[in-house]
């Protein structure tokens, strides 16, 4: 298709897309190639904004291929993120009770009623310990799209 004054990506674009979303050795994170495509409108959080940037400017029926670095994607790791908290509070601000393991994924309420969510790397005595950096920080990602429409 050719992309001559075919419509352009802008920030606040409604699009129809596949878009696919990879580790660096190319195992798939997310995609939506071999399957329905996705629709989404920018700047409504639908995509991360690292992502929505990638498109900007782009033509529709444009197919293309990026390599993102770690701090391009979800940021390098840091080592300040990965926090102590007490048994008390861990109660007080995710599910009561719960059976926590090693490896879990922990929803936590924060200040002003948002959440958050930390990794549990290891549960001690009087309190656990928790990666709160993003899951897939420090990990360079590739990233593939194929605009089908741009409105």
């Amino acid at each position: 298709m050719s992309t001559t004054n075919a419509p352009i990506v802008t920030e606040s674009a409604y699009l129809t897309l596949h878009y696919r979303l990879a580790t660096a050795d190319g195992t798939d994170i997310v995609t939506t190639f071999g399957s329905t495509p996705a629709t989404l409108l920018l700047g409504q959080g639908q995509l991360a904004p690292f992502l929505e940037q990638r498109l900007l400017g782009m033509a529709e029926g444009t197919h293309a291929s990026f390599e993102l670095s770690p701090l391009e994607a979800f940021g390098e790791r840091n080592p300040e993120l990965i926090q102590a908290v007490s048994k008390k509070t861990l109660d007080e601000n995710s599910v009561p009770d719960a059976d926590y393991q090693v490896g879990d994924l922990v929803d936590f309420a924060a200040p002003g009623g948002g959440r958050f969510a930390g990794v549990l790397l290891q549960m001690r005595e009087n309190d656990a310990l928790f990666d709160f950096n993003h899951p897939l920080a420090g990990q360079p990602l590739k990233f593939e799209v194929q605009l089908i429409s741009v409105l």
